[in-house]
């Protein structure tokens, strides 16, 4: 098992850089013409892509052997 790690303890560095090759955060976006999408951004909020569905965000973010995490 991983070992735990205390967030509280981590410089923003640190934080900006934990899941940074674990997980990718999916977020609806909005496009040009009123179009909606799906955004990945890496752990530290870079945007990689735009998906045209939730599912096909997911699909690109698990082809990279990365979790998908979804955001409001």
């Amino acid at each position: 098992m991983p070992e735990a790690i205390d967030l509280r303890s981590l410089n923003s560095q640190q934080l900006a850089g934990f899941g940074l090759e674990q997980m990718a955060y999916i977020k609806k976006v909005q496009l040009a013409q009123g179009l909606t999408g799906f955004g990945i951004f890496s752990a530290d909020g870079r945007p990689v892509a735009v998906a045209e569905t939730m599912e096909m965000a997911e699909a690109v973010i698990r082809q990279n052997e990365l979790e998908p995490v979804h955001i409001n």
